[in-house]
């Protein structure tokens, strides 16, 4: 494989969550016409410093990804279209890039995209090297190896796995669990006819893309009604997750974490309340670690104000709860406090129905 700073060794003082204030896309108040709170990721960090979790030098600086590291899963022909501004006008759905001269759509939209890629590659390696690992951005579901859409310009989810499947030992086989709004057709694409990755995917069927063709490659296929609720979300994403991971014990887990579930979100139209998602993330967080498999957390969608807030809660219960910790994160079924709280949760589901 060719070289990559990507994958050089970061500091094992860091927490494994991975960022870089280059992950926000601001100027000229363009990013408003799009629903995105495109400064969403350097909030969450705000968060996360403000209650104490961590600090600047404790989080892993995310790198931009080069040509060759994209190379790695895209075309060049798809690269080379990213140089015409309305190619990406229509992937970011801001209109108003397509009359911007390149190098500035380059500078002020792809680049933060591709450090955002960066990060998830990033974070890959981290998560086998830790047991877990947290991109603060990323998740860009929509795109694959050759066409973008929906915000997603580059395929970061695919790229991840990619490396972790060419660069680093033992590990074969990966289980995405998809549960951002939107089926995550990209990497449905990208991995249609490779039966190393294992696809959970759980969307409202009525919303973008419904690409059909996509659909063929999702193992567990959860498709969800308008306005769909905690109890009944919480108990299908319980009841599959599991399912998916007892059919499949993966080397790594990639969860694509999007908070276009929350109620009122405009794209999304699903309603989860802020408790739900929190309660999402943790019942994921807690089935890989009890099986010990290393999971990685990409943000994805999400278009309110509020998003931000949510995520940076989830990130602290997860820490609260013991699911994520900055040391070596070896906790797992010796474990009696977390196997307890497993049974907790599993008797709250049940209580749920």
């Amino acid at each position: 494989p060719h070289r990559t700073e990507l994958y050089e060794d970061t500091p094992s003082a860091c927490w494994p969550i991975v960022y870089s204030p280059d992950y926000n896309i601001t100027f000229m108040g363009l990013e408003k016409l799009h629903p995105f709170d495109a400064g969403k990721w350097g909030k969450v960090i705000n968060f996360l410093k403000e209650e104490k979790l961590i600090a600047d030098d404790l989080i892993v600086q995310a790198r931009e990804a080069t040509d060759e590291d994209l190379l790695v899963v895209h075309t060049r022909r798809y690269l080379n279209k990213l140089k015409w501004s309305f190619v990406v006008a229509t992937i970011t759905e801001i209109p108003p890039v397509a009359f911007l001269p390149n190098f500035v759509v380059q500078r002020k939209v792809l680049k933060p995209l591709r450090t955002q890629t960066g990060g998830t590659i990033m974070a890959g390696k981290l998560a086998v090297d830790r047991g877990w690992a947290i991109n603060v951005g990323g998740g860009f579901h929509h795109c694959s190896s050759d066409k973008g859409g929906g915000f997603c310009a580059y395929a970061d989810i695919t790229l991840a796995i990619k490396f972790l499947f060419e660069r680093v030992q033992g590990v074969s086989k990966a289980t995405i669990i998809d549960l951002d709004a939107h089926q995550g057709n990209g990497h449905e694409r990208d991995f249609m006819d490779d039966h190393r990755v294992y696809i959970m995917d759980a969307y409202n069927r009525y919303i973008y893309p419904g690409d059909g063709f996509a659909k063929r490659a999702i193992k567990r296929k959860v498709e969800l009604e308008w306005g769909t609720e905690d109890t009944e979300y919480l108990q299908k994403v319980h009841t599959h997750v599991e399912g998916a991971l007892n059919e499949l014990k993966p080397d790594i887990i990639i969860y694509n974490a999007g908070t276009d579930i929350l109620d009122g979100d405009p794209l999304g139209g699903l309603a989860i309340s802020p408790q739900g998602i929190v309660k999402r993330d943790e019942v994921v967080f807690k089935a890989a670690r009890r099986r010990r498999i290393p999971i990685l957390m990409v943000t994805s969608g999400g278009y309110q104000k509020r998003t931000a807030r949510i995520i940076a809660d989830s990130i602290l219960n997860l820490h609260n709860l013991g699911l994520i910790d900055k040391e070596l994160a070896t906790i797992g079924a010796e474990n009696p406090k977390v196997e307890q709280m497993i049974r907790d949760t599993a008797k709250d589901l049940a209580n749920l129905s």
